[in-house]
């Protein structure tokens, strides 16, 4: 998934083998994965505001335990896998935001600061978790490709090659979703704000 990693080709076999009840399977899977997940954890850290107490091996550990719930699923390939990881890092982290917000009671809002990769105005610099979140719930229910785009080139890091390839389109689609979704969640997040 990131450069440099080279994934072994029998992480498929695993995951089906898991998913049909082989427990040795994830045994087995876990080692294999571990790197890239942890890849995957610090990209989504490095968009959470500074000081955040969750680190980088603890949402890891989490994210093996909300996988392990996952047996039933029937995985497409490693792929399927990596995107799925990359959903529950986020719900994860977004849990997280709400629950230092109920605890703060109106305290600030949670924020990301944006890079250059999701910059969706030139003076926008940060972006509340929540909202985001929220909003690209909302654009899930009208195109979750869109979602799932923003989701893997925002989240987890991934470049429009790699995203293309976690989604098995072409990166010409990944390009048009990208431009697509930044111009709706643009929209979308001014609107909230200007609520």
């Amino acid at each position: 998934m990131s450069e440099g990693s080279a994934l072994p080709d029998n992480i498929s076999e695993l995951l089906d083998a898991w998913s049909g009840g082989d427990r040795e399977a994830w045994n087995e899977l876990v080692p294999l994965v571990y790197n890239e997940l942890r890849g995957q954890a610090h990209r989504f850290l490095q968009r959470e505001r500074a000081g955040h107490s969750l680190q980088t091996t603890a949402l890891v550990h989490e994210t093996y335990l909300k996988m392990v719930e996952q047996r039933e699923v029937r995985w497409d390939n490693r792929r399927h896998f990596f995107w799925l990881a990359a959903e529950i890092m986020r719900r994860i982290l977004v849990d997280y935001a709400r629950q230092r917000n109920r605890q703060k009671r109106g305290g600030e809002v949670e924020v990301l600061p944006l890079d250059s990769t999701f910059q969706i105005a030139a003076e926008e610099t940060e972006v509340d978790l929540l909202a985001l979140d929220e909003a690209l719930n909302k654009l899930a229910r009208f195109d979750a490709q869109q979602a799932k785009v923003v989701e893997l080139r925002f989240f987890s890091g991934l470049n429009i090659e790699e995203t293309a390839e976690v989604l098995s389109v072409s990166p010409a689609t990944v390009k048009r979703d990208w431009a697509m979704a930044k111009a709706w969640l643009f929209h979308e997040l001014s609107r909230t704000d200007g609520n």
